[in-house]
């Protein structure tokens, strides 16, 4: 059948799904509905904030639903009243069955990562941070598993060397795009074949769980390729962040770097790292140890040589360029990485 006549359903709330909504309208899709996450207070003050694809959809002229119970009853009449033929998620909850299995040729989902691999809800932090050097998005029918259904359609990218979590984001939302509506095109003209996911080797999968704040602290011990890539798969969000301390008997003042009072033992504030890269070297220093010259640029030493920070943040200061930030620290050296 024509793809353009089936009633699709779509499901997602944050940026990443918005330009997939787009595409489908602007192809000439029959999107009849769209549902999203209720409006949430946000801001210093609390004001209700609508989801970007609530906001996308309103500005399409889409019905758009916001439940705050997938399977309460008001919820899932509404749904039914839609006559969905197919269901289409992004970045969304997990559903019931009631909800994923309504539509008649099923449910999809787009994942940023190439399934089985980075199962989980920060596949495109995970890739980064394992040193991966591919990656890609995959479209899959839900079933009762997170991430586990069969799998419908990939697309590959290579994860450059300079890229981050912030860059890759973008490029795989691009590819997203295309791969939604080749989907869809390919489910319509009945010429796909779902493969399921049950004959993966579980013991050769990498997961990619969700990211809390103590998973971003920098192990300063590890190999410095290993930290680099655990900054970039960080950056710009959540931010890869180290504890900054003062080396006990160098500062007699007790302060940390921008006036902040240290503690007893020397501690200072947190530090993010947005950016760095990685100069192999031999130097018998203590992971974490700091080398600077002041103005220009600082140094930190790993197992296995140094990594140089391109972009810090103070805690509670801007984030800053090295060069900017050493032109109010000239004592850098007084300090370093680490707990």
């Amino acid at each position: 059948m024509d793809a353009r006549q089936l009633r699709i359903v779509f499901m997602g709330t944050p940026e990443f799904a918005v330009p997939s909504l787009r595409a489908l309208v602007a192809g000439g899709y029959n999107v009849v509905g769209v549902v999203t996450a209720p409006d949430k207070p946000a801001g210093r003050g609390r004001q209700l904030r609508e989801s970007d694809v609530k906001t996308a959809a309103r500005e399409l002229g889409l019905p758009v639903l916001q439940p705050e119970r997938l399977k309460a009853p008001e919820f899932v009449g509404a749904l039914r009243a839609l006559r969905p033929d197919l269901g289409i998620v992004i970045a969304f909850r997990m559903l019931p069955e009631v909800v994923w299995a309504m539509p008649r040729l099923g449910t999809f989902n787009l994942h940023a990562s190439l399934l089985p691999q980075y199962r989980g809800a920060a596949p495109i932090n995970w890739a980064i941070i394992n040193g991966e050097r591919e990656t890609g998005v995959t479209t899959f029918l839900l079933n009762h598993e997170i991430d586990k259904g069969a799998i419908l359609a990939q697309a590959r990218l290579p994860i450059l060397p300079q890229d981050n979590a912030g860059t890759l984001y973008e490029k795989l939302m691009t590819a997203g795009v295309a791969l939604v509506t080749r989907t869809v095109e390919r489910i319509a003209a009945g010429d796909i074949a779902p493969v399921e996911q049950q004959y993966a080797d579980e013991a050769t999968l990498r997961p990619a769980p969700k990211i809390f704040k103590e998973d971003c602290r920098i192990d300063w011990t590890l190999p410095g390729r290993r930290i680099v890539d655990f900054i970039r798969g960080l950056a710009p969000y959540p931010a890869a962040w180290s504890d900054l301390i003062r080396e006990e008997g160098d500062r007699k003042d007790g302060t940390a770097p921008g006036g902040e009072s240290g503690g007893a033992a020397g501690d200072g504030p947190s530090v993010k790292i947005f950016s760095a890269a990685f100069e192999a070297a031999a130097h018998g220093l203590r992971p974490g140890t700091v080398a600077s010259d002041g103005r220009t640029e600082i140094r930190i030493a790993c197992a296995d040589g140094w990594i140089i920070p391109g972009e810090l943040q103070l805690a509670g200061k801007k984030r800053l360029p090295v060069r900017e930030l050493l032109l109010g620290w000239r004592d850098a050296n007084q300090y370093r990485f680490g707990r």
